[in-house]
């Protein structure tokens, strides 16, 4: 445990110091650029906004980190208990947690400042107040940025390593104590699934519930209904927390897993009830806060909506979002056919097993992508673009229970290497890898719902944007003014488009280098002492070598991502206009989506394939060292930055690029009118 403790602190608080210094340069940017574009009390409120998303996005990651890295050992320690009840409760919990500490603390610190806020505006400038409460999303989403990407090449070049050389050429498993990179990349699960995943998600619930609360503070009979109409999609995500919380003793007491077999049903069962309940919450927020019926004036026609419109626009996405996960789950677990074609495609060697692996994530696309158009159509036809964001906030309406089941998985992870680094007994490590095979699923099941979630807050932001700046034109009710035919708007389609790819390269470049390092540094350690490989051998390696290279790789690699995804759109908008970020904004978001879904996919199917083999539920399949196993191992290697790196931080990169246009929308348009310094033409 003693190995354990000061490594994931010493990580957090190095890039955390990084994120400190970019906080405080960007305020300084944001202060400066909207001072120009509006006036310095919007620019140092705006600021302020930022400073505390950023803030609570730091908070959030920490606080899973520390509640991860105690909960691992205590799910260990239950794991030596008869039977699975104590251990699953243990990690369970430990996810509840962090799920509620999370979702309670933005709620929070986001109403107070809209309560301070709310004392500076009139009601007829709170269209100003909500493009300053903006700032709050930015400053979450950027720290997830940094989260996700940094966190993510730390976990994964530790894993490669650990993988490539322990494993495939030694036959030592990862999380062998002779395993020079075993604590690295036990440390990385922490770092990188727990603290960036809560910042993630963090920053997508900040950034839904700007986006609607921007678009309907421009809606004239929600501000005649008051306060209430208007933080209406706050209430449905305060009303959330209280539906995961009433659920929160479903897996734990109501179903409690008292055997293996019901390890994934009541994951399942806890994600399908709380869903199912917060329709009516939903619901009920609807009838009691909107007015009858309100009138939007859309990006395309005006029209009249109702409650019962804007609980359906919720309950759509809440819904769907439900079946993106299933089928998430469906393509991710040892359960079902996907995952089995996977392991028979092993015995064959590698090469099948890629090939397959490539083919699985590119068909789990074709649901979640034709879930995502429906909820689209028909909660933009329902209430415009303050439909797709109340689709947003309804997606995440259980962000509580989403997080619970996702921060699981990772304690379960961990609890596993503890279990064999401490040489406990072969029993302790079967029912700890039962649970993390779950918890892998859960973690497809939570990436699934971040990507399903992000598609909608991008929309939604752009959304926003495009009100904004039609805003500031002054442009009747009866036209869009996105024409993607219009020459600069297409050319910037397709390079916004090419972002994800780029994106995508930098990242997995990253893993691959940080992997080398960390490969080199394991051969080294044992050509060293060779008596490292000897099984009953009580010597130790160097641990804490291997969780340097980690760290400073993670630290040196992930500042260039982070600036592409920054500086596009602010580049764009300063030099091209308007109709060059409308074009960014589409490309990024209909390949970001797709390539994401496929990465996260991809990865999590070849990990449970790997672990389906290692449990020896087929004899056949020769279990741990055998060629089918490396074969296996290969696949999950390559998977690993996929899944956990690439694949979850693309869409931070399409909401990060769409809150970053919607603060500096006016800074934008008060560029030749929206037209930038090269004063582009729109005709």
């Amino acid at each position: 445990m003693k190995q354990f403790l000061p490594a994931p602190k010493l990580f957090l608080r190095a890039e955390y110091s990084i994120c400190a210094i970019f906080v405080l340069v960007f305020s300084v940017v944001i202060f400066t650029l909207i001072s120009v574009g509006q006036n310095t009390t919007l620019g140092f409120l705006t600021t302020l906004s930022f400073i505390l998303g950023a803030g609570t996005s730091i908070a959030s990651g920490y606080i899973g980190m520390r509640v991860a890295v105690y909960s691992n050992v205590r799910t260990t320690i239950n794991a030596q208990r008869p039977g699975y009840e104590a251990c699953f409760n243990t990690a369970f919990r430990a996810g509840s947690v962090m799920g509620f500490a999370l979702t309670g603390l933005g709620i929070a610190v986001l109403y107070i400042t809209l309560l301070v806020f709310y004392t500076q505006f009139p009601q007829d400038k709170w269209i100003l107040m909500m493009d300053c409460i903006s700032g709050y999303g930015l400053g979450g989403s950027s720290i997830a940025m940094f989260g996700r990407v940094g966190g993510g090449i730390y976990t994964k070049a530790a894993d490669v390593g650990a993988d490539l050389v322990g494993k495939v050429v030694h036959g030592i498993p990862e999380d062998d104590p002779r395993n020079p990179a075993t604590i690295a990349d036990n440390v990385g699960d922490n770092v990188g699934d727990v603290a960036g995943m809560g910042a993630d998600l963090f920053g997508s619930f900040a950034e839904s519930t700007c986006a609607a609360l921007v678009i309907a503070a421009q809606t004239q009979d929600l501000l005649d209904a008051g306060w209430g109409a208007v933080c209406f999609p706050l209430v449905v995500s305060t009303a959330g927390i209280f539906v995961c919380l009433v659920t929160s003793f479903l897996a734990t007491n109501i179903f409690p897993v008292v055997n293996e077999d019901r390890i994934e049903i009541a994951l399942r069962l806890q994600l399908i009830v709380t869903t199912l309940l917060m329709l009516p919450a939903a619901y009920w927020a609807a009838a009691t806060y909107l007015p009858l019926e309100f009138h939007i004036d859309g990006v395309s026609k005006s029209l009249l909506a109702t409650q019962f419109d804007a609980f359906l626009c919720v309950a759509v996405g809440s819904v769907g979002g439900l079946i993106i996960g299933l089928t998430t789950e469906y393509y991710t677990s040892k359960v079902y056919t996907p995952v089995r074609e996977l392991v028979n495609a092993c015995r064959t060697g590698a090469a099948t097993n890629i090939i397959y692996g490539l083919s699985l994530g590119y068909k789990s696309v074709v649901v979640p992508v034709f879930i995502l158009a429906f909820i689209v159509y028909l909660s933009f036809e329902r209430c415009d673009l303050y439909g797709v964001a109340l689709a947003a906030v309804g997606m995440l309406g259980n962000l509580a229970t989403g997080l619970t089941i996702d921060a699981y998985g990772p304690v379960c992870d961990n609890a596993g290497g503890i279990a064999e680094m401490a040489e406990l007994h072969s029993d302790v490590r079967k029912k700890t890898d039962a649970l993390d095979a779950a918890g892998n699923t859960t973690a497809a099941v939570g990436k699934g719902f971040a990507i399903g979630s992000a598609a909608l807050v991008s929309l939604a932001l752009y959304g926003a944007f495009v009100v904004r700046i039609r805003k500031a034109l002054l442009l009747s009710s009866t036209g869009s003014n996105v024409e993607i035919l219009q020459p600069t708007t297409f050319a910037f389609l397709l390079i916004g488009s090419m972002l994800p790819y780029w994106f995508s390269a930098m990242t997995m470049k990253s893993v691959g280098k940080a992997a080398m390092e960390m490969v080199d540094e394991v051969k080294r350690q044992f050509d060293l002492n060779p008596d490292l490989l000897n099984k009953h051998s009580k010597s130790r390696p160097d641990y804490e070598k291997c969780v340097m290279i980690s760290t400073n790789a993670a630290l040196r690699e992930m500042v260039a991502p982070a600036a592409l995804v920054m500086l596009a759109p602010l580049i764009t908008g300063t030099l091209f206009g308007v109709h060059a970020v409308y074009g960014l904004l589409t490309g990024s978001l209909l390949c970001g989506v797709q390539l994401a879904v496929s990465m996260s996919n991809t990865g999590g199917a070849w990990d449970n394939c790997k672990k389906f083999i290692e449990s020896d539920v087929d004899p056949s399949l020769g279990g741990k060292g055998s060629d089918i196993h490396k074969a296996a191992v290969i696949g999950d290697t390559v998977g690993d930055p996929l899944k956990d790196t690439s694949g979850p931080a693309l869409n931070i990169l399409m909401k990060l690029m769409a809150i970053i246009s919607l603060v500096f929308a006016d800074y934008f348009f008060s560029l030749n009118e929206g037209r930038g310094l090269l004063n582009m033409s729109v005709e």
